[in-house]
């Protein structure tokens, strides 16, 4: 006898019929809108179970985190950059400054040994100094004796062989440079002071009228011309250019510092 299933209205739906039902009732909520907050039991245990992988949600706070630390690196380096260019500026304004003061030192340097040396040649323009190096007075001014048409020596004579070295005994323009007679050839030169000086009996002349010259220049050679009695040289200093104003050669020597 095969098994019968009562009909009627306590009859169990059918599966196909559930599955209407339930899919017409999630239609329904979806409808009025109460499916975006209530879900079956097992949709919640299935959404409690989900990681935040599963969400997206932790990928979005590792790329916030990342995008943080990529800008405070930036920060960083723009920092560390505008700190290396401040200190570089600073480097490089101070070796400005250190190349300045080098620069002014060593011009402040060359300026003293410029002026040193300005005051030395002015120095060495203004001094004088021996017509001959080394040599001694043989023969004093005013000496009186036949050999001088004058009566008496109107200069003095340095000890001198022939062809000694004679210099200008200080600063001045030659006036004249030849035969002088008695004096045999000679020079004279216009002193820088006003004076006149006189160097006789050159073998040699090695200046012309006009030339100026300066302390301890060559000018001659020493030699026994014109009224000498051997070789040496005769100095006479004048107060004017004529013959008979001179002066002690002497002392004036001595009064420029010449050692006599």
């Amino acid at each position: 006898m095969a098994f019968t299933r009562a009909t009627g209205k306590h009859r169990a739906p059918s599966r196909m019929s559930r599955k209407s039902a339930h899919v017409a009732g999630v239609a329904a909520l979806a409808t009025t809108g109460v499916i975006g907050t209530l879900a079956s039991p097992a949709l919640a245990a299935d959404t409690d179970t989900r990681s935040l992988e599963d969400t997206g949600l932790n990928q979005v706070v590792v790329t916030d985190s990342l995008a943080e630390r990529i800008d405070a690196q930036a920060e960083a380096q723009e920092q560390e950059a505008e700190e290396a260019a401040a200190l570089a500026k600073a480097k490089a304004k101070a070796e400005a400054e250190a190349k300045r003061k080098a620069e002014a030192r060593a011009k402040e340097a060359r300026e003293a040994r410029e002026r040193a040396a300005r005051e030395a040649e002015r120095k060495r323009l203004n001094s004088f100094q021996l017509p001959v190096a080394g040599s001694y007075v043989s023969t004093g001014y005013q000496t009186g004796g036949a050999m001088w048409s004058s009566g008496s020596h109107t200069g003095i004579d340095f000890h001198a062989a022939s062809g000694s070295s004679v210099v200008a005994v200080g600063s001045g323009t030659v006036v004249e440079a030849g035969w002088g007679g008695a004096y045999g050839n000679n020079i004279v030169i216009r002193m820088n002071d006003g004076t006149y000086t006189q160097y006789g009996h050159l073998s040699s002349i090695a200046v012309s009228v006009g030339q100026s010259v300066t302390p301890g220049q060559q000018i001659g050679l020493s030699g026994s011309t014109g009224n000498s009695s051997g070789p040496h040289l005769h100095f006479e200093a004048r107060a004017g250019a004529d013959y008979g104003s001179d002066i002690d050669p002497v002392a004036y020597l001595r009064s420029h510092g010449v050692n006599v």
